[in-house]
């Protein structure tokens, strides 16, 4: 996969945080920061697909069981 590097600029105490968590995990900070995007990258892909099921389950409706047929009415719902 070819690579493009980039410049970030970060708050001092955040870089000085991600560089110990990237100890702590023995990688690097651009493993961290690679991995972190993908995973977002990934969540909004998952998102998206949801987001499409859904609206397709709107426009086409949901099977409730009742194979398209009502044998009530409004009325007899809401009787006291």
């Amino acid at each position: 996969m070819e690579k493009t590097n980039i410049t970030l600029a970060l708050p001092k105490e955040l870089m000085q945080k991600v560089k110990m968590l990237a100890v702590k995990r023995h990688t690097s900070v651009s493993r961290l920061m690679v991995d972190a995007l993908e995973e977002l990258v990934q969540q909004e892909r998952a998102y998206e697909h949801a987001r499409r099921r859904q609206l397709a389950w709107m426009e086409t409706g949901f099977p409730m069981g009742t194979q398209e047929k009502r044998t009530w009415t409004r009325e007899e719902l809401h009787e006291r």
